[in-house]
């Protein structure tokens, strides 16, 4: 699988979240095989001002790489010059954000809220893509709502103006993560465009991963929620598009003890009192499903300090 000029192990890709994929989660994603990583969407105007906390999202460790860093914003100025200091960073890949459905960033035109001025989006990946030395990828929705689905074409425009890829999540702004996605949109774009198409929606293990790939023909797929406290998801889907093969979940022990090395990278990354907050929806995640999950979330999510969170993921554990 090649994007403009990157080389990637295989095609099956961690999709951007906010709070989800920080750099200790993407390298946990790499190690499970996973073809891409994406950060966290990373505000434009937040590098355009120098902001702390935008450039670190940035950042990303020899472990992940090749990723991708995914920007928004809706002034092809602001996102041209953030293309431009993105050649300097370790990124691969740079992902325009046009499929963010928060009313916080559709409120000011940006994210999914693009997708509604095609005008506009043609203006922004053409600015980005002469700034960048990198190759530039858009990640879309069906459209804003029902009455306006317009992924075709919003896509032949991402790809006339320099894209080398485009993500297409099959569900509507209006939809925001609910309902059924819709993966005949995203065959319809495979079939409007010759960039690589990069479907997404429902993927939430092995067969639901072949089905996508058998009905719309897409170059690639991302997993969102699927992921979320499941980083062995990508190995599962590539042994089983590889031969048929279906590996057994991980043991109690290893979620364990995967939630205890994520807790300390994140500590590491961000300091105690950050990452333990930062943390605890990852934990909630890691132990979904598992016996007494309900009880020790809630205990976790009162908890300040990386030591009484372990003493009580170890008894946790014990009663599994």
């Amino acid at each position: 699988m090649k994007i403009g000029n990157v080389e990637l192990k295989n095609n099956i890709f961690l999709a951007p979240m906010a709070g989800v994929t920080d750099m200790p989660f993407r390298i946990l994603c790499k190690e499970q095989e996973c073809g891409l990583v994406y950060t966290e969407m990373v505000s434009a105007k937040g590098m355009h001002y120098d902001d702390d906390k935008s450039n670190k999202l940035t950042l990303m460790h020899e472990k992940e790489r090749p990723g991708a860093v995914q920007i928004f914003g809706s002034d092809p100025k602001i996102m041209a010059e953030v293309a431009e200091k993105l050649n300097k960073s370790d990124a691969a890949i740079i992902d325009i954000n046009m499929g963010c459905p928060a009313p916080k960033i559709t409120k000011n035109g940006e994210g999914s809220a693009l997708m509604k001025n095609p005008e506009l989006v043609a203006e922004i990946i053409k600015s980005v893509v002469s700034a960048s030395q990198k190759p530039v990828t858009v990640k879309i929705r069906k459209g804003w709502d029902d009455s306006t689905i317009n992924a075709i074409e919003i896509a032949r425009i991402a790809e006339k103006n320099g894209a080398r890829a485009i993500a297409v999540h099959g569900r509507t702004r209006e939809q925001y993560y609910s309902g059924k996605a819709d993966w005949d949109i995203i065959r319809q774009v495979k079939e409007a465009v010759s960039i690589p198409v990069i479907g997404n929606g429902d993927v939430t293990g092995p067969k639901e991963a072949q089905k996508l790939l058998e009905e719309t023909r897409c170059d690639a797929i991302m997993v969102g929620r699927g992921a979320q406290g499941n980083p062995w998801i990508f190995k599962k889907i590539v042994k089983f598009l590889e031969d048929g093969t279906i590996i057994s979940d991980p043991s109690p022990k290893e979620k364990i003890e995967t939630i205890i090395r994520h807790m300390d990278m994140l500590i590491d990354l961000k300091g105690e009192k950050t990452g333990i907050l930062e943390m605890r929806s990852h934990i909630a995640w890691y132990i979904k499903g598992m016996r007494d999950a309900a009880y020790t979330k809630q205990k976790i999510f009162q908890m300040k300090g990386k030591e009484e969170i372990i003493t009580l993921l170890r008894s946790f554990l014990m009663r599994q």
